[in-house]
């Protein structure tokens, strides 16, 4: 269903929440939308953690833009974009991994890669005679076409990541905060770096079927740096970078509901919002805090 027609069966914003929400999930696309949101927040939320902390942000923006040759690659097949996107994400994943350890740092070779896969990605395209719909609602996300099968795949995946996630949870913290260290400890860094691109890959297939490839940054990155900014221990740091990522998933869908703009901008501006607040506004309270406290002690 169409943007232009869920939003013609709504109405406006009624006095009452729960009859909102009462007449949102009345309808089995919105129904289906919360779910994989629901889910796609919580992986993205987790991965972007260990993505900001690695300093890894460019290689996981350049492994969604590689899944849109994937997900072009697909449609010209005949086949479902997420398996394209799956596929080709994973070993874009691998190729950065292979890299080197510091291959977060090396933005000339990922930029190459990256060219060459977009490069791809309109061959496939040019090559589909027909109109590439599903190729194109990558680049944007399209979570309100989302099906149960689609919901029951990003259930599966979601299950995957956050067990192998919590198998590796100690050493791939401690590679990523000193790898030098952990190398010398015998961790082993280079496989660690493996899974955990492929982790990445893996999040990012999903991810951008709620945001597109060209917003991914929205829920895979911005959650986390906002989080980073208002906590020090990573698991406060995770649970509030995933409970970011599913207060703007949920408030953008919606507001959405009720109007005809994408899913995917909603999104992107809560989550920008929330960070040039915690980014310029906490700072300023938190001064005046200290500053306070400071004068109510010398008064004392």
């Amino acid at each position: 269903m169409t943007l232009i027609s869920y939003s013609t069966l709504s109405s406006a914003f009624s006095p009452n929440p729960i009859v909102d929400l009462q007449r949102i999930f009345s309808f089995a696309f919105m129904q289906h939308a919360f779910e994989a949101g629901t889910l796609v927040a919580i992986i993205a939320g987790m991965v972007g953690y260990f993505v900001v902390l690695r300093r890894s942000s460019f290689a996981a923006h350049a492994l969604s833009h590689i899944g849109f040759s994937g997900a072009a690659a697909a449609v010209l097949l005949g086949v479902a974009p997420v398996y394209g996107l799956l596929v080709f994400t994973s070993l874009g994943g691998l190729g950065i991994a292979a890299l080197g350890k510091r291959a977060a740092s090396r933005d000339v070779q990922i930029g190459t890669v990256l060219a060459f896969f977009l490069g791809l990605g309109v061959l496939f395209l040019s090559l589909y005679k027909a109109y590439a719909e599903q190729a194109y609602s990558i680049l944007f996300g399209e979570v309100l076409g989302v099906s149960t099968g689609g919901v029951l795949l990003t259930l599966a995946a979601t299950v995957v990541i956050l067990v192998v996630a919590a198998v590796i949870y100690r050493p791939l913290l401690f590679a990523s905060l000193d790898e030098d260290v952990a190398e010398a400890k015998g961790i082993p860094v280079l496989w660690l770096g493996v899974i955990f691109m492929l982790i990445v890959a893996v999040a990012t297939s999903f991810s951008v079927q709620v945001v597109g490839v060209l917003l991914i940054f929205a829920l895979m990155v911005t959650p986390a740096a906002i989080a980073q900014m208002l906590a020090s221990r990573p698991r406060q740091v995770i649970i509030l970078s995933v409970s970011i990522a599913l207060f703007a998933t949920w408030l953008g869908l919606f507001i959405a509901f009720y109007t005809p703009y994408p899913v995917s901008f909603f999104i992107t501006a809560i989550v920008f919002v929330f960070y040039l607040f915690v980014r310029f506004i906490v700072p300023r309270i938190r001064s005046f805090q200290s500053g306070f406290q400071k004068k109510t002690l010398l008064r004392q």
